[in-house]
């Protein structure tokens, strides 16, 4: 027997049977982040690894954290396998945990390519604007990017700190010929850095670069105030400044030997003038720079897992 699509009942099962499994698994994984999102923000991962092993009393002492709390989550921890327990089968409160070495660099290491604990972040921020997301369906009115909070905006310089200290400095400047040799010359170089966020981009390039000066532009005042503590930990702010306005000034126009934007022109609503006004800051020679996103050319349905990423967030974000 088929229904109106031609499906048998025994596909039909499979289907259902393989949505819930799926559906689970996702409650699984939200549990997951959210319980990352708590280690994160109480620091009790770090507290755990530089301490060394220890029972819920001494990680709560150690951290300035409630005991009762803390042991629920170093038993969650355990049961899901971010931590390890010494002995499952002793007295709760004798249960020593501790944090496996593998799991240190995704968790702690802040400047490495697999450090992911941000993501507890993302779906804190995500889940708490999702009312806000339905009534937006229904008006067609936007949610502004600073309405998603500290969480946000700290979640994108965590993921964007790697790849650019790493990457853009590294690897794709110098891979680019226009660009390269324009900003090893001597003399002061200047780039601008539109749409900037944390910061960690302009960061990226003044160490690559020592002789270039740059300017990095974002309208959100509280992210312009993360990427100048960013820039003072890094110690390069004499050669990196960073400005709340808008980098569409005529006021600009004719200063850069390069204006680049990384990881931001999918976010505009109007990139067309967005890029526009990028050239417009241009001197002579110079070059306008975008770095974003490697999605498909082309909708393709169902899409792999990066493609499942990306429209998950331009869904809810």
């Amino acid at each position: 027997m088929t229904d109106t699509n031609g499906a048998t009942v025994e596909q039909v099962a499979e289907q259902r049977d393989a949505l819930v499994g799926r559906l689970f698994q996702a409650l699984l994984d939200t549990m997951d982040l959210s319980t990352v999102y708590i280690g994160d923000r109480l620091d009790l991962y770090r507290v755990l690894n530089d301490g060394g092993p220890a029972t819920a009393m001494e990680l709560a002492a150690r951290s300035g954290t409630h005991e009762r709390y803390v042991r629920e989550w170093l038993e969650q921890q355990a049961v899901t396998g971010i931590l390890n327990v010494n002995d499952a089968g002793a007295e709760p409160g004798a249960r020593r945990y501790r944090l496996p070495p593998g799991h240190a660099e995704v968790l702690l290491d802040p400047d490495s390519l697999s450090h992911l604990a941000f993501f507890g972040r993302y779906a804190a921020c995500i889940g708490r604007r999702l009312p806000d997301v339905v009534d937006a369906f229904r008006t067609g009115v936007g949610i502004p990017w600073r309405d998603y909070g500290a969480d946000a905006r700290e979640a994108q310089a965590q993921q964007n700190r790697p790849i650019f200290l790493q990457l853009l400095g590294n690897e794709w400047l110098p891979a680019i010929p226009d660009v390269h040799p324009r900003l090893q010359r001597e003399g002061p170089g200047h780039v601008a850095d539109v749409a900037c966020g944390a910061g960690w981009s302009s960061i990226a390039i003044a160490r690559a670069y020592p002789a270039v000066q740059v300017d990095g532009f974002d309208p959100d005042e509280a992210v312009i105030e993360l990427a100048r503590a960013n820039a003072s930990a890094a110690g390069v702010q004499d050669r990196v400044h960073f400005h709340a306005r808008d980098a569409s000034d005529p006021a600009l126009a004719g200063r850069y030997d390069l204006a680049i934007m990384c990881e931001s022109l999918h976010d505009f609503p109007r990139p067309v003038e967005a890029l526009r006004s990028m050239r417009g800051l241009l001197g002579e020679g110079a070059s306008v720079l975008v770095v974003d996103e490697r999605v498909a050319e082309t909708f393709t349905a169902p899409g792999d897992e990066l493609e499942r990423l990306f429209y998950g967030f331009s869904v809810v974000c």
